[in-house]
Protein backbone atom coordinates (compact mmCIF):
# COMPACT_ATOMS: atom_id res chain seq x y z
CA UNK A 1 0.00 0.00 0.00
CA UNK A 2 2.97 2.66 0.77
CA UNK A 3 4.37 1.73 -2.93
CA UNK A 4 0.89 2.39 -4.73
CA UNK A 5 0.08 5.54 -2.05
CA UNK A 6 3.99 6.90 -2.53
CA UNK A 7 3.54 6.03 -6.98
CA UNK A 8 0.59 9.09 -7.55
CA UNK A 9 3.25 11.46 -7.74
CA UNK A 10 5.42 12.11 -11.17
CA UNK A 11 7.61 14.73 -12.89
CA UNK A 12 5.03 17.21 -12.94
CA UNK A 13 2.51 16.15 -10.39
CA UNK A 14 -0.03 13.32 -9.63
CA UNK A 15 -1.25 11.32 -12.35
CA UNK A 16 -4.67 11.26 -10.56
CA UNK A 17 -7.93 12.04 -11.78
CA UNK A 18 -8.49 14.32 -8.80
CA UNK A 19 -12.34 14.36 -9.47
CA UNK A 20 -12.78 10.46 -9.17
CA UNK A 21 -9.67 10.01 -6.73
CA UNK A 22 -8.01 7.29 -8.46
CA UNK A 23 -4.68 6.92 -10.58
CA UNK A 24 -4.85 7.51 -14.12
CA UNK A 25 -2.30 4.17 -15.98
CA UNK A 26 -2.37 5.56 -19.37
CA UNK A 27 -0.51 8.31 -18.63
CA UNK A 28 2.32 6.89 -16.88
CA UNK A 29 2.39 4.22 -20.00
CA UNK A 30 2.32 7.71 -22.45
CA UNK A 31 5.19 8.57 -20.46
CA UNK A 32 6.94 5.60 -20.93
CA UNK A 33 6.46 5.90 -24.43
CA UNK A 34 8.02 9.32 -25.01
CA UNK A 35 10.98 8.26 -22.82
CA UNK A 36 11.76 5.17 -24.76
CA UNK A 37 11.22 6.62 -27.76
CA UNK A 38 13.46 9.62 -27.21
CA UNK A 39 15.69 6.88 -26.05
CA UNK A 40 15.62 5.94 -29.39
CA UNK A 41 16.23 9.53 -30.85
CA UNK A 42 19.03 9.78 -29.17
CA UNK A 43 20.82 6.52 -29.53
CA UNK A 44 19.51 5.35 -33.54
CA UNK A 45 20.17 7.36 -36.30
CA UNK A 46 16.32 7.64 -36.97
CA UNK A 47 16.81 9.21 -40.84
CA UNK A 48 13.81 10.15 -42.66
CA UNK A 49 10.60 9.22 -42.21
CA UNK A 50 8.82 7.70 -45.87
CA UNK A 51 6.62 5.01 -46.68
CA UNK A 52 9.20 1.98 -46.40
CA UNK A 53 8.51 0.61 -43.53
CA UNK A 54 12.48 0.41 -42.55
CA UNK A 55 12.38 4.17 -42.21
CA UNK A 56 9.47 4.27 -39.59
CA UNK A 57 11.57 4.27 -37.00
CA UNK A 58 12.12 7.90 -37.49
CA UNK A 59 8.69 7.82 -36.10
CA UNK A 60 10.47 9.08 -32.62
CA UNK A 61 12.39 11.51 -33.74
CA UNK A 62 10.28 15.21 -32.73
CA UNK A 63 7.46 13.69 -31.83
CA UNK A 64 8.87 11.59 -28.65
CA UNK A 65 9.83 14.64 -26.89
CA UNK A 66 6.70 16.69 -28.16
CA UNK A 67 4.61 13.82 -26.67
CA UNK A 68 6.71 14.02 -23.06
CA UNK A 69 5.93 18.17 -22.93
CA UNK A 70 2.13 17.35 -24.09
CA UNK A 71 2.39 15.11 -20.98
CA UNK A 72 3.75 17.91 -18.42
CA UNK A 73 0.72 19.66 -19.65
CA UNK A 74 -1.36 16.77 -18.62
CA UNK A 75 0.76 16.18 -15.41
CA UNK A 76 0.18 20.13 -14.42
CA UNK A 77 -3.37 20.35 -15.01
CA UNK A 78 -4.31 17.50 -12.37
CA UNK A 79 -1.86 18.69 -9.62
CA UNK A 80 -3.82 22.03 -10.20
CA UNK A 81 -7.30 19.99 -9.36
CA UNK A 82 -7.94 18.23 -12.88
CA UNK A 83 -11.45 18.53 -14.41
CA UNK A 84 -12.12 21.32 -11.37
CA UNK A 85 -9.28 23.75 -11.26
CA UNK A 86 -8.01 24.87 -7.94
CA UNK A 87 -8.34 28.41 -6.65
CA UNK A 88 -7.29 30.43 -3.69
CA UNK A 89 -4.87 28.79 -1.29
CA UNK A 90 -5.35 25.44 -3.14
CA UNK A 91 -3.94 26.99 -5.73
CA UNK A 92 -1.09 29.40 -4.71
CA UNK A 93 -0.24 25.91 -3.31
CA UNK A 94 0.01 24.21 -7.20
CA UNK A 95 1.84 27.15 -8.35
CA UNK A 96 4.54 26.62 -5.46
CA UNK A 97 5.06 23.13 -6.05
CA UNK A 98 5.30 23.27 -9.87
CA UNK A 99 7.88 26.00 -9.38
CA UNK A 100 9.83 24.05 -7.02
CA UNK A 101 9.46 21.17 -9.48
CA UNK A 102 10.62 23.90 -12.34
CA UNK A 103 13.57 24.52 -9.98
CA UNK A 104 14.95 20.94 -9.62
CA UNK A 105 14.16 20.43 -12.84
CA UNK A 106 16.03 23.26 -14.30
CA UNK A 107 19.18 22.51 -12.27
CA UNK A 108 19.36 18.30 -13.21
CA UNK A 109 19.37 19.83 -16.71
CA UNK A 110 22.14 21.56 -15.65
CA UNK A 111 24.23 18.55 -14.25
CA UNK A 112 23.04 16.57 -17.06
CA UNK A 113 24.48 19.54 -19.77
CA UNK A 114 27.65 19.89 -18.01
CA UNK A 115 28.62 15.64 -18.82
CA UNK A 116 28.69 17.15 -22.45
CA UNK A 117 27.19 14.33 -24.45
CA UNK A 118 25.83 14.32 -27.74
CA UNK A 119 22.17 14.71 -26.57
CA UNK A 120 20.04 17.74 -26.66
CA UNK A 121 19.18 18.03 -22.78
CA UNK A 122 14.97 18.48 -23.41
CA UNK A 123 14.98 19.53 -19.34
CA UNK A 124 16.27 23.31 -18.81
CA UNK A 125 12.90 23.96 -21.47
CA UNK A 126 10.82 21.36 -19.58
CA UNK A 127 10.97 23.76 -16.52
CA UNK A 128 11.03 26.82 -18.68
CA UNK A 129 7.31 25.55 -19.75
CA UNK A 130 6.04 24.23 -16.78
CA UNK A 131 6.65 28.66 -14.94
CA UNK A 132 4.87 29.49 -18.31
CA UNK A 133 2.26 27.48 -18.30
CA UNK A 134 1.66 29.61 -14.26
CA UNK A 135 -1.04 32.19 -15.75
CA UNK A 136 -2.95 29.48 -17.62
CA UNK A 137 -4.40 27.27 -14.79
CA UNK A 138 -7.53 28.88 -14.56
CA UNK A 139 -8.27 28.53 -17.79
CA UNK A 140 -10.64 26.54 -19.78
CA UNK A 141 -9.85 23.83 -22.24
CA UNK A 142 -11.35 25.29 -24.47
CA UNK A 143 -9.62 28.81 -24.37
CA UNK A 144 -6.44 26.72 -23.69
CA UNK A 145 -7.11 24.88 -27.19
CA UNK A 146 -7.66 28.71 -29.14
CA UNK A 147 -3.95 30.09 -27.08
CA UNK A 148 -2.38 26.50 -28.46
CA UNK A 149 -3.45 27.73 -31.82
CA UNK A 150 -2.59 31.36 -31.68
CA UNK A 151 0.94 30.26 -30.19
CA UNK A 152 1.17 27.44 -33.43
CA UNK A 153 0.78 30.49 -35.55
CA UNK A 154 2.77 33.45 -34.11
CA UNK A 155 5.43 31.21 -32.05
CA UNK A 156 7.51 30.34 -35.20
CA UNK A 157 7.58 34.03 -37.01
CA UNK A 158 8.49 35.02 -33.41
CA UNK A 159 11.34 32.95 -32.97
CA UNK A 160 12.63 33.50 -35.86
CA UNK A 161 12.73 37.61 -35.73
CA UNK A 162 14.33 36.86 -32.37
CA UNK A 163 17.10 34.30 -33.74
CA UNK A 164 17.63 36.67 -36.37
CA UNK A 165 18.04 39.68 -34.17
CA UNK A 166 20.20 37.67 -31.83
CA UNK A 167 22.80 35.83 -34.23
CA UNK A 168 23.06 39.20 -35.83
CA UNK A 169 24.68 40.15 -32.21
CA UNK A 170 26.43 37.08 -31.80
CA UNK A 171 23.76 37.08 -28.70
CA UNK A 172 21.88 33.72 -30.12
CA UNK A 173 23.66 31.28 -27.41
CA UNK A 174 22.69 33.87 -24.40
CA UNK A 175 20.57 31.37 -22.02
CA UNK A 176 17.48 33.13 -22.23
CA UNK A 177 17.49 33.41 -25.55
CA UNK A 178 18.65 29.63 -26.38
CA UNK A 179 15.57 28.90 -23.93
CA UNK A 180 12.94 30.82 -25.57
CA UNK A 181 14.27 30.90 -29.17
CA UNK A 182 17.28 29.49 -30.52
CA UNK A 183 17.62 26.36 -28.76
CA UNK A 184 16.64 22.71 -30.28
CA UNK A 185 13.43 23.08 -28.13
CA UNK A 186 12.22 26.79 -28.38
CA UNK A 187 10.38 27.24 -25.38
CA UNK A 188 8.27 30.35 -27.48
CA UNK A 189 6.83 27.33 -29.89
CA UNK A 190 6.94 24.43 -27.49
CA UNK A 191 4.50 26.36 -25.11
CA UNK A 192 1.74 25.44 -27.70
CA UNK A 193 2.22 21.79 -26.44
CA UNK A 194 1.99 22.19 -22.45
CA UNK A 195 -1.40 24.50 -23.12
CA UNK A 196 -2.63 21.70 -25.02
CA UNK A 197 -2.04 19.28 -22.56
CA UNK A 198 -3.36 21.32 -19.49
CA UNK A 199 -6.44 21.35 -21.85
CA UNK A 200 -6.72 17.35 -22.07
CA UNK A 201 -5.63 17.82 -18.42
CA UNK A 202 -8.97 19.63 -17.31
CA UNK A 203 -11.55 16.79 -19.15
CA UNK A 204 -12.67 13.92 -17.66
CA UNK A 205 -10.05 11.28 -18.83
CA UNK A 206 -11.70 7.94 -17.99
CA UNK A 207 -14.74 8.77 -20.36
CA UNK A 208 -14.79 7.02 -23.19
CA UNK A 209 -16.04 9.82 -25.52
CA UNK A 210 -13.17 12.11 -24.18
CA UNK A 211 -10.68 8.84 -25.08
CA UNK A 212 -12.32 9.06 -28.60
CA UNK A 213 -11.90 12.07 -28.64
CA UNK A 214 -8.30 12.89 -27.71
CA UNK A 215 -7.64 9.75 -30.69
CA UNK A 216 -10.14 11.17 -33.53
CA UNK A 217 -9.37 14.79 -32.32
CA UNK A 218 -5.99 14.27 -32.43
CA UNK A 219 -5.53 12.37 -35.61
CA UNK A 220 -6.98 14.78 -37.77
CA UNK A 221 -4.80 17.47 -36.35
CA UNK A 222 -1.92 14.98 -36.96
CA UNK A 223 -2.86 14.35 -40.85
CA UNK A 224 -3.84 18.09 -41.06
CA UNK A 225 -0.40 19.39 -40.03
CA UNK A 226 1.66 16.75 -41.79
CA UNK A 227 -0.15 16.86 -45.02
CA UNK A 228 0.03 20.57 -44.28
CA UNK A 229 3.85 20.13 -44.53
CA UNK A 230 4.36 17.58 -47.17
CA UNK A 231 2.15 19.95 -49.57
CA UNK A 232 3.95 23.60 -48.71
CA UNK A 233 7.16 21.89 -49.22
CA UNK A 234 6.23 20.47 -52.27
CA UNK A 235 5.08 23.89 -53.54
CA UNK A 236 7.82 26.54 -51.64
CA UNK A 237 11.29 24.31 -51.93
CA UNK A 238 10.71 21.02 -54.11
CA UNK A 239 13.55 18.69 -53.89
CA UNK A 240 15.03 20.65 -50.86
CA UNK A 241 16.22 19.39 -47.24
CA UNK A 242 14.13 21.12 -45.50
CA UNK A 243 15.16 22.41 -41.52
CA UNK A 244 12.51 25.11 -40.68
CA UNK A 245 13.13 27.92 -39.22
CA UNK A 246 15.95 27.85 -37.68
CA UNK A 247 17.76 27.99 -41.67
CA UNK A 248 16.53 31.45 -41.41
CA UNK A 249 18.24 33.04 -37.90
CA UNK A 250 21.79 34.03 -40.24
CA UNK A 251 19.83 35.84 -42.76
CA UNK A 252 19.22 39.37 -40.63
CA UNK A 253 16.34 41.05 -42.75
CA UNK A 254 15.39 38.04 -45.54
CA UNK A 255 12.89 36.32 -45.18
CA UNK A 256 11.82 32.69 -46.99
CA UNK A 257 8.73 31.29 -47.16
CA UNK A 258 10.48 27.84 -47.62
CA UNK A 259 11.64 28.35 -43.72
CA UNK A 260 7.92 27.84 -42.65
CA UNK A 261 7.31 24.91 -45.09
CA UNK A 262 7.17 21.82 -43.85
CA UNK A 263 6.66 19.26 -40.81
CA UNK A 264 9.97 17.99 -40.30
CA UNK A 265 11.08 17.18 -36.87
CA UNK A 266 12.50 20.09 -34.38
CA UNK A 267 11.73 22.12 -37.68
CA UNK A 268 9.35 24.25 -35.25
CA UNK A 269 7.25 25.16 -38.04
CA UNK A 270 3.10 26.04 -37.67
CA UNK A 271 2.96 22.19 -39.52
CA UNK A 272 5.00 20.24 -37.15
CA UNK A 273 3.41 21.71 -34.24
CA UNK A 274 -0.02 20.91 -35.64
CA UNK A 275 0.88 17.76 -37.04
CA UNK A 276 3.28 16.23 -34.11
CA UNK A 277 0.77 17.83 -31.51
CA UNK A 278 -1.58 15.73 -33.16
CA UNK A 279 0.03 12.82 -32.76
CA UNK A 280 0.96 13.25 -29.07
CA UNK A 281 -2.93 13.51 -28.29
CA UNK A 282 -3.72 10.69 -30.15
CA UNK A 283 -1.51 8.27 -28.65
CA UNK A 284 -2.18 9.77 -25.02
CA UNK A 285 -6.23 8.47 -26.07
CA UNK A 286 -4.64 5.45 -27.27
CA UNK A 287 -2.87 4.61 -23.90
CA UNK A 288 -5.64 5.67 -21.88
CA UNK A 289 -7.28 2.69 -23.24
CA UNK A 290 -4.54 0.35 -23.41
CA UNK A 291 -3.63 0.47 -19.96
CA UNK A 292 -7.64 -0.05 -18.74
CA UNK A 293 -7.31 -3.23 -20.92
CA UNK A 294 -3.91 -4.70 -20.30
CA UNK A 295 -2.52 -2.88 -17.32
CA UNK A 296 -0.38 -6.48 -16.55
CA UNK A 297 1.23 -6.46 -20.11
CA UNK A 298 1.68 -2.87 -19.95
CA UNK A 299 3.07 -2.69 -16.25
CA UNK A 300 6.80 -2.26 -17.24
CA UNK A 301 6.35 0.37 -19.90
CA UNK A 302 3.78 2.14 -17.08
CA UNK A 303 7.29 1.96 -14.57
CA UNK A 304 9.23 3.43 -16.83
CA UNK A 305 6.83 6.53 -16.88
CA UNK A 306 6.46 6.29 -13.05
CA UNK A 307 10.29 7.10 -12.98
CA UNK A 308 10.60 8.67 -16.09
CA UNK A 309 12.54 11.88 -14.45
CA UNK A 310 15.03 9.51 -13.24
CA UNK A 311 15.09 7.35 -16.36
CA UNK A 312 16.05 9.88 -18.48
CA UNK A 313 18.86 11.05 -16.17
CA UNK A 314 20.13 7.74 -15.69
CA UNK A 315 20.46 7.18 -19.46
CA UNK A 316 22.53 10.72 -19.94
CA UNK A 317 24.48 9.87 -17.01
CA UNK A 318 25.12 5.65 -18.85
CA UNK A 319 25.86 7.16 -22.27
CA UNK A 320 28.56 9.31 -21.18
CA UNK A 321 29.97 6.77 -18.62
CA UNK A 322 29.65 4.56 -21.45
CA UNK A 323 31.31 7.33 -24.16
CA UNK A 324 28.52 5.85 -26.31
CA UNK A 325 27.71 7.45 -29.43
CA UNK A 326 24.72 7.80 -32.10
CA UNK A 327 24.75 5.48 -34.54
CA UNK A 328 22.67 3.45 -36.92
CA UNK A 329 23.45 0.51 -34.44
CA UNK A 330 19.30 0.04 -33.04
CA UNK A 331 20.87 -2.85 -31.21
CA UNK A 332 22.18 -0.67 -28.70
CA UNK A 333 18.84 1.36 -28.19
CA UNK A 334 17.26 -2.39 -27.51
CA UNK A 335 19.55 -3.03 -25.21
CA UNK A 336 18.77 0.15 -23.29
CA UNK A 337 15.36 0.37 -23.51
CA UNK A 338 15.25 -3.81 -22.05
CA UNK A 339 17.17 -2.18 -18.73
CA UNK A 340 14.95 0.41 -18.56
CA UNK A 341 12.02 -1.63 -18.17
CA UNK A 342 13.61 -3.78 -16.56
CA UNK A 343 15.29 -2.00 -13.60
CA UNK A 344 12.04 0.43 -13.76
CA UNK A 345 10.03 -2.28 -13.20
CA UNK A 346 11.48 -3.95 -9.85
CA UNK A 347 12.59 -0.55 -8.50
CA UNK A 348 8.62 0.46 -8.80
CA UNK A 349 7.82 -2.36 -7.29
CA UNK A 350 9.96 -3.10 -4.34
CA UNK A 351 10.80 0.99 -3.27
CA UNK A 352 7.49 2.59 -5.15
CA UNK A 353 8.30 6.11 -6.23
CA UNK A 354 12.15 6.71 -8.20
CA UNK A 355 14.94 8.73 -6.18
CA UNK A 356 14.45 12.10 -8.10
CA UNK A 357 10.75 11.95 -8.20
CA UNK A 358 11.11 11.39 -4.54
CA UNK A 359 12.89 14.56 -4.28
CA UNK A 360 10.64 16.88 -6.22
CA UNK A 361 7.85 15.47 -4.63
CA UNK A 362 8.88 15.89 -0.55
CA UNK A 363 10.71 19.47 -1.77
CA UNK A 364 7.71 20.31 -3.21
CA UNK A 365 5.44 19.57 -0.91
CA UNK A 366 7.35 20.85 2.10
CA UNK A 367 7.57 24.29 0.41
CA UNK A 368 3.91 24.32 0.06
CA UNK A 369 2.78 23.24 3.00
CA UNK A 370 0.92 20.79 2.31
Amino acid sequence: MTAQRDDVERLAGPERDTAAGRRIGGLDVARGLAVLGMFGAHLGDTGRLGWDPATWRALVDGRSSILFATLAGVSIALLSGGRTPATGTELARARTRILVRAAWVFAIGGVLELLDTFVAIILGVYAVLFVLALPFLRWSPGRLLLTAGVVALAGPPLTLWVGQYATARDEDGNAFTFLLFTGYYPAAVWLAFVLVGLAVGRLDLRAARVRAGLVGGGGAAAVLGHLGGWLSARQLAPGQELAGIETGFGAAGQWDPAWFAGAEPHSSTTFEVVGSGGVAVAVIGLCLVAADLLPRLLHPLASVGALALSVYTAQIVAIRVLEVESSDDWGRWVRFTLTALLLATVWRLRLGRGPLEGLLTWSSRRAAGS
